[in-house]
């Protein structure tokens, strides 16, 4: 995981912990004053909401305890875990700029390339100036590497 990454996650942690756990203990102490449980549909929704905090959190301590953190400032060289790529499509000519990231911090939407990805795995041990090939659900695409860049 990138350091990023890794203050992201535990940014969310501690919002979970520190602001929505105590919202929603609030919320249910709130909802169990109405009365009948059985019937009380804001109760049933805030010990919903309350399981899914929960969870995230537990999921969260999990990820952050046993992740490895690596500083691609210290890197160079070939494509490796969080290299940011420029590539081009070489049949569009499209531009694209992605990082390589481990699995919880993965985006595309943001340009975070999952590790696990075919295209990231494609890219890993390449070079600048190198294409390389990859099996998409759109089909069979070419990139050519421009640059690479750590940190």
């Amino acid at each position: 995981m990138t350091p990023t990454g890794f203050q992201a996650l535990e940014r969310e942690l501690g919002v979970l912990k520190s602001k929505e756990r105590p919202a929603i203990i609030r919320a249910i102490a709130e909802a169990r004053e109405h009365g009948d449980l059985s019937e009380n549909a804001e109760y049933h929704a805030a010990r919903e909401k309350q399981g899914f905090i929960e969870g995230r959190i537990k999921e969260l301590e999990a990820l952050l305890s046993r992740a490895e953190v690596i500083d691609p400032a210290k890197l160079s060289g070939s494509v490796k875990f969080g290299a940011r790529v420029k590539l081009i499509d070489e049949d569009t000519e499209e531009e694209r700029n992605y990082q390589i990231v481990g699995e919880a911090e993965a985006d595309i939407e943001r340009g975070l390339l999952n590790i696990r990805s075919p295209l990231a795995r494609a890219l890993i041990g390449k070079d600048e100036g190198d294409s390389v090939e990859v099996t998409t659900p759109g089909g069979q695409r070419s990139y050519e590497i421009v640059e690479i860049r750590y940190g």
